[in-house]
């Protein structure tokens, strides 16, 4: 082996190693979405937070979900009162499905055939059949419904009121709110933990998470969080994601600029990380590496180191970004 060989083989892997340092974390394969409420698109980036794309779509997007197995992105467009339909294959919007007034946020039945929506301005749950695009049912709700997530099993689905302070438990074979679960002030989003066990919800003006018992419906813990210099008026919870591990659940905590790291067995705060203004919306990679955070007010995401709970990088990321999802 000629020693030109070995030298340009050492120079090679001086810069991967190099690379590797730079940029802080291994970072997944996949790609990453981010929906921009004022540009009308979801914007497009490789795992590293380097920008490869736009997507146009309705108005106002926020919510998205991956659908048909994932060769679509389903988004709700609050102004335009649709959910879009993005062909990931060609990035384009290719249909729409007509919607009530003011849509906020969704979830998909688990054979992914029918969307469940919250419709802030008639105070609904609204159900959707999305090949025929047909309206299926409505479920009425406390004062501004958003929140919306159904169990694995199809059978329940839970919708925060944002003014009633509840958590709506709707039997969807029944179609009728069958308990009120009383939580924090102006609860917000979901996630199912310890194993479907427990729902997390968190609560945007008590500076806190309920956890909820699935089984009694009944909540039996709260989290709260404080941020050093901050009122506890500023720290407003809103999003959360939940590790592929199932062992750690993140909560972006809104106007504090921060998001928490929360241990899911105990329920203690481990970390809090700073990144950028109202920090809502968040999207693990799939390895649980690194953690993507839209933040909204300071029209950018930030990528954490998830094992060092430290900042990598903060990227633009179109005026006021919402939500994130991650390919596998």
């Amino acid at each position: 082996m000629g020693s030109s060989f070995v030298h340009r083989a050492l120079r090679v892997l001086a810069l991967g190693i190099a690379f590797g340092a730079a940029s802080g974390a291994a970072l997944a394969q996949g790609t990453v979405y981010v929906s921009s409420e004022k540009d009308h698109k979801i914007y497009v980036f490789d795992v590293q937070g380097e920008r490869t794309g736009a997507i146009d779509v309705c108005k106002r997007p926020r919510d998205m979900r991956f659908g048909a197995g994932g060769q679509q992105i389903l988004v709700i467009c609050g102004d335009s009162n649709a959910m879009g339909v993005v062909d990931l294959a060609s990035g384009k919007l290719t249909d729409t499905v007509p919607l009530g007034d003011s849509p906020e946020m969704f979830a998909l039945s688990p054979d992914g055939k029918t969307v469940y929506v919250s419709i802030e301005d008639d105070n609904v749950m609204a159900a959707y059949d999305i090949a025929s695009k047909k309206p299926l049912f409505e479920v009425k709700t406390g004062g501004e419904p958003e929140g919306v997530l159904v169990t694995p099993d199809g059978k329940t689905a839970y919708v925060t009121s944002e003014v009633a302070n509840v958590v709506h438990v709707i039997d969807l074979g029944t179609k009728k709110v069958t308990k009120n679960i009383k939580v924090g002030k102006r609860p917000r989003r979901f996630m199912l933990a310890a194993g479907g066990a427990e729902l997390w919800v968190t609560n945007e003006l008590d500076a806190s998470v309920s956890v909820v018992d699935t089984k009694t419906h009944t909540e039996k813990q709260k989290i709260r969080f404080a941020v050093k210099g901050m009122r506890e008026t500023d720290i407003t919870p809103v999003g959360m994601v939940l590790s592929p591990d199932g062992k750690t659940m993140w909560v972006g905590l809104g106007r504090a600029n921060h998001v928490a790291e929360v241990d899911v067995a105990s329920k203690a705060v481990k970390n809090q990380v700073l990144v950028g203004k109202r920090a809502w919306g968040m999207g693990f990679a799939p390895d649980g590496k690194t953690l993507y955070v839209s933040n909204g007010l300071s029209d950018d995401m930030t990528l954490i180191d998830a094992a060092s709970a430290k900042a990598i990088r903060t990227v633009p990321a179109g005026r006021v970004p919402h939500t994130i999802l991650v390919t596998k």
